[in-house]
């Protein structure tokens, strides 16, 4: 290789590291960063060996494309994206490609809807179709030789399962929150549950306790500030006791989040998984 080209090539090695970075956001997490580089340091290469000075286009700016080309070439070779969309993918590079050839900079979104005659939107869901087509073969191996030899099949899990402790959070959580709303004050509790839990309207709630629209929504933010605040006080090491507070609101405070605490044992709470019981309702024998 000549040391002119050898130079060159050398000092755009940093030009594939970002353009790797930019890329990479796009891509599953599972997609080997390191390959990713590899592939846009052939590119690079590539780049510097059909480099035209005379085209008058700045070397970073041709280089660019013929990375990003590279790195995405590599990726799909592992990928099952449809063909209509590889079509479209290749299709959408080459016209990059040659606009930026043309303007001597990356071609901008309208550019390149315009020479697709294309929306903006069709061209960003092609993108997107692009990336989300991005797959490793289920037999690839995971375990980088530290444990058995795991692939990713080993490794699938289903997404929409929780981890036992995280279930166990979540409701105990939603046990302090069970608890919480039914020591509200009898109308933030209506307002709470009305709204929320039964989809009533603020109108609906306003002509059953006879205010207004407005008193109903102060009525659901004074709710909501009571209920963040009383649940997080149980997770609080060194909430203060309503015996040693001092202060009118202080004091209310602190009794409800005490109340919240002694409503029910840990036990109860998990087991429980509605926020209020099916068979007694709050809002039940009123009409609206």
């Amino acid at each position: 290789m000549p040391v002119e080209l050898a130079d060159l090539i050398e000092a755009n090695l940093p030009l594939v590291k970002h353009i790797v970075f930019q890329v990479a956001v796009q891509f599953p997490r599972h997609v080997d960063r390191d390959e990713l580089a590899r592939s846009g340091a052939l590119g690079l290469v590539e780049a510097a060996r059909r480099f035209d000075e005379a085209r008058g286009v700045p070397f970073e700016r041709f280089a660019a494309q013929r990375i990003r080309g590279a790195i995405l070439d590599s990726v799909r070779a592992a990928d099952w994206a449809p063909r209509s969309v590889r079509s479209l993918g290749r299709k959408l590079e080459n016209v990059e490609q040659r606009l930026a050839t043309k303007l001597g900079r990356v071609p901008n979104k309208e550019e390149l809807a315009e020479a697709l005659g294309m929306s903006k939107s069709e061209i960003d869901r092609l993108k997107a179709r692009m990336y989300r087509s991005v797959v490793l073969a289920l037999e690839h191996e995971a375990s980088d030789g530290v444990d058995n030899d795991l692939t990713l099949v080993d490794l699938l899990v289903d997404e929409q399962a929780l981890e036992p402790s995280h279930e166990l959070e979540n409701r105990e959580l939603h046990g302090y929150l069970r608890d919480a709303i039914g020591l509200l004050p009898e109308r933030h509790r209506i307002v709470v549950v009305g709204y929320f839990l039964e989809g009533r309207t603020s109108q609906d709630l306003a002509d059953l306790l006879g205010v207004t629209e407005s008193r109903v929504s102060q009525l659901r933010s004074e709710s909501l500030l009571m209920l963040q605040e009383g649940i997080e006080a149980q997770y609080v090491a060194d909430t203060p006791s309503p015996a040693g507070t001092t202060g009118r609101v202080a004091r209310r405070k602190a009794v409800y989040a005490k109340g919240i605490a002694d409503a029910s044992v840990l036990a109860d709470r998990i087991e429980q998984i509605n926020l209020i019981e099916s068979d007694a309702p709050v809002l039940a024998g009123r009409s609206f």
